[in-house]
């Protein structure tokens, strides 16, 4: 289980520093419309965590109880989308999330609310829960739905962690990285190389998921 711990917090890590629909909104909000409001817009994210993890877990117990064959069509699909997300990182004219978009002044609730779509809708998180998740499950340790949300629960105290450190100083970084461009290629090409390992990792893997007792 601390093997699972490690790997979902490193591709967690590496996932959160890859430029998304969640990170460029915040960072949008922050700098727009300061530190306060990308903090409120961040609970909103939060709470989207925490909606797809619990109806995630709920599904995974059914998954690894009656369709056991779904978790090799699972890690592929993962392991896709990884690749997917490290070319993205790493390719010419990659996004960053420190050129932000200029966004309309909003009060609180729809602050939170926005957060909350934006990370509802986000295909990088649904895939994350439906597809990276059980890779880190190991089903012969039984009690699958309480790994799941122990799994589940490191991503989003680190993914929630990031996000708030980088709403709050978004202007700064914004600041820093327009000066040193190298930096956020440097950036880039750390996170890309993390996602793209393992990836790799996981379309190699031949371990078979076991049905939960």
């Amino acid at each position: 289980m601390t093997g699972g711990l490690i790997g979902i917090a490193l591709v967690s890590l590496g996932m959160v520093l890859t430029p998304g629909p969640n990170m460029i909104y915040l960072v949008s909000r922050s700098i727009t419309q300061g530190r306060r409001a990308g903090l409120i817009s961040l609970t909103g994210v939060a709470l989207g965590f925490t909606v797809y993890l619990t109806a995630t877990c709920l599904g995974l117990t059914a998954v690894f109880a009656y369709v056991p064959a779904a978790y090799t069509a699972l890690k592929l699909g993962g392991a896709a989308y990884l690749l997917w997300l490290a070319w993205s990182a790493v390719r010419p004219g990659g996004t960053s999330a420190f050129q932000p978009r200029e966004l309309p002044v909003e009060r609180p609730g729809k602050l939170f609310s926005m957060g909350l779509l934006t990370c509802l809708l986000n295909p990088k998180i649904a895939i994350l829960y439906l597809s990276l998740l059980p890779q880190f499950v190991d089903p012969a340790l039984g009690h699958v739905l309480l790994q799941s949300l122990a799994l589940g629960s490191v991503q989003i105290a680190i993914g929630t962690l990031v996000n708030g450190v980088i709403a709050v100083s978004a202007g700064g970084l914004a600041a820093f990285l327009a000066r040193r461009p190298t930096w956020l290629r440097v950036q880039r090409y750390a996170m890309g190389t993390v996602l793209g390992v393992f990836a790799v990792h996981m379309a190699t893997d031949r371990s078979r998921a076991l049905v939960a007792a």
